[in-house]
């Protein structure tokens, strides 16, 4: 859905057909993204106490098979959010915090458990303020975009040059601007909460996906801030 494009929905609907206030929507919103966080930790967990993690490490391909359907399910959700229900876009939510869960229970071989839930704790705190700035701020963060586009070009044009020349000396450079651009992505994904509660203000079914959408992208945000801030701060077994 396109954040600039959104204007295009608000006007006589919105204005005739009453719906639940901004408050209310936002806590749903988060309430939704803490859901996914909440069961992508669950899955992460079990997966190691169960010894899962060395099926999934020993199994050829299997990390970059799970990338491959995580990007599908996001691609997805976001191409047809406008053309599936709710539930499926529920679905697809909760599936893609089942398969960053599976994924996430690698980190748990490399670093210490002590340091990332030091790390869980500051991105929770970072993510925050930044979602608290986005919220209450009234200053368009929607001119953010095409920087914030350029930061993500950069991060992958970075991770796949890493792939066939070393850039170790320079990984902690790009884990910094990741740092900063998710902070930035953090505010203005939390602004597009109340852009998406005006524009959909006519169409329950379309603000409640709209919503999950909104849930998708922070959650996003949350997890990348957290990997890397886990790159800079975590301590490797």
């Amino acid at each position: 859905m396109d954040y600039q494009n959104l204007n295009q929905y608000q006007g006589a609907y919105g204005a005739a057909q009453e719906h639940e206030p901004l408050s209310q929507y936002t806590a749903k919103t988060f309430g939704w993204m803490f859901l996914g966080l909440t069961v992508t930790f669950l899955v992460a967990l079990t997966v190691n106490v169960t010894k899962l993690i060395w099926l999934v490490v020993m199994t050829p391909m299997a990390i970059p098979v799970l990338g491959i359907l995580e990007l599908v399910v996001v691609l997805y959700m976001s191409s047809q959010i406008t053309k599936v229900s709710v539930g499926m876009a529920r679905g697809l939510f909760l599936t893609y915090s089942v398969l960053n869960g599976i994924v996430f229970s690698t980190y748990f071989l490399i670093y210490e458990l002590p340091s990332m839930f030091f790390i869980f704790g500051a991105t929770a705190l970072f993510f925050g303020v930044m979602a608290a700035i986005g919220y209450v701020t009234r200053a368009d963060l929607s001119n953010l975009r095409n920087f914030l586009v350029g930061g993500l070009a950069f991060l992958l044009v970075f991770w796949v040059a890493s792939l066939f020349i070393n850039l170790q000396q320079f990984e902690m450079i790009a884990c910094t601007v990741g740092i900063f651009i998710f902070l930035v992505f953090t505010a203005y994904d939390t602004q597009k909460i109340r852009a998406y509660h005006q524009a959909y203000a006519y169409d329950p079914q379309m603000a409640k996906k709209a919503s999950i959408f909104s849930a998708l992208q922070l959650y996003l945000d949350f997890i990348n801030l957290f990997i890397y801030l886990l790159r800079v701060l975590g301590r490797k077994k």
